[in-house]
């Protein structure tokens, strides 16, 4: 199948389109995507369940045929369930040879499971599950500064995370760090009461230079049965580690950084690397496309392009933007 790939920029809030490309037959047949890392894409088969990790999407893959790599089929631990993912991290690139045999992909379900993975040395998974009954508000990713997979427990007071330097017959126990936050932003507390009623996401993040942010991402937060619902974003940078506490700071200023939301593993660009991104900024994918910028609070909403086709299927996730 030949179709026209259509990808959202943030940086220019147009269309980049790629005409004439071959659809691989487990995306075309109307499979689901249920993550992205590292601009690679998962898919999941509405049948039997099994994925795909493919750099179709990638515009460095715009030019050559796409690579599809299969995935073992899921295992439930007990009371978990495999069906519905909320998202997936991985530790690299496939595309990238040097890091071919270590590469680990990391999928979060909905509940307490996570699964484990190296495609290329053992095609089975590795599941764990997580210390704390309620983690449907975290997301998985991956950090290359310590080497581990982390995820932020509920309420956000603790870090877990995963040494990816197991064997496939160990059930790898996760570190615990404690979050410590201080200067908190000036808030009544009906405010803080509100915003801990409202869905939210957090997400743990690192910079290319290595730093570390909490983002805690609040939907839907509804100030007035009046008024409709709006977006709050809170960013808070790690300040110091020692003896398993981890210090965190509020900020709202993250420099020349841009922080990416959304179903895919949370990511940071510099601005500068793309004209047109915004720096400060935390970029979202959600019902809508949105740029919330740190230094004024206020969110700007991207339209929906002039060039686009009428029926585009809407995919949310973020993948690196390139300058153009």
């Amino acid at each position: 199948m030949v179709g026209d790939v259509h990808l959202f920029n943030a940086a220019t809030e147009g269309l980049v389109t790629v005409a004439d490309k071959t659809i691989p037959e487990e995306i075309s047949n109307g499979n689901i995507v249920v993550g992205a890392s590292h601009g690679w894409l998962s898919f999941k088969d509405r049948h039997d369940h099994s994925v795909y990790v493919t750099d179709f999407y990638n515009s460095l893959a715009f030019k050559t045929n796409a690579t599809m790599v299969p995935m073992p089929t899921f295992t439930a631990l007990h009371h978990c369930q495999t069906e519905v993912v909320w998202n997936v991290a991985m530790s690299t690139s496939p595309g990238q040879q040097e890091e071919e045999d270590d590469w680990v992909v990391g999928i979060k379900f909905l509940g307490n499971q996570l699964s484990f993975c190296r495609p290329r040395r053992d095609l089975r998974w590795t599941n764990v599950s997580a210390p704390f009954k309620i983690f449907n508000n975290s997301n998985l990713m991956f950090s290359k500064r310590d080497k581990t997979f982390k995820l932020p427990a509920p309420v956000g007071n603790y870090l877990c995370s995963w040494d990816i330097q197991f064997h496939k017959d160990e059930y790898p126990a996760p570190k615990l760090h404690k979050l410590l936050f201080h200067n908190l932003p000036q808030l009544p507390l009906s405010m803080w009461e509100l915003l801990d009623s409202c869905p939210r996401e957090d997400h743990w993040v690192e910079s290319p230079s290595g730093e570390s942010f909490l983002v805690k991402w609040y939907s839907r937060v509804s100030l007035s049965p009046s008024l409709s619902t709006l977006p709050i974003v809170m960013v808070f940078r790690e300040e110091d580690r020692k003896d398993g506490i981890i210090k965190m700071c509020y900020t709202e200023d993250i420099g020349d950084i841009c922080i990416f939301l959304s179903k895919s593993e949370a990511f940071c660009v510099p601005a500068s690397s793309c004209p047109g991104l915004k720096p400060n900024s935390i970029y979202v994918a959600d019902r809508v496309f949105s740029v919330y910028d740190l230094t004024t609070k206020t969110f700007h909403h991207f339209k929906y392009p002039i060039d686009a086709p009428e029926k585009i299927s809407r995919v949310p996730c973020w993948l690196p933007p390139v300058s153009v």
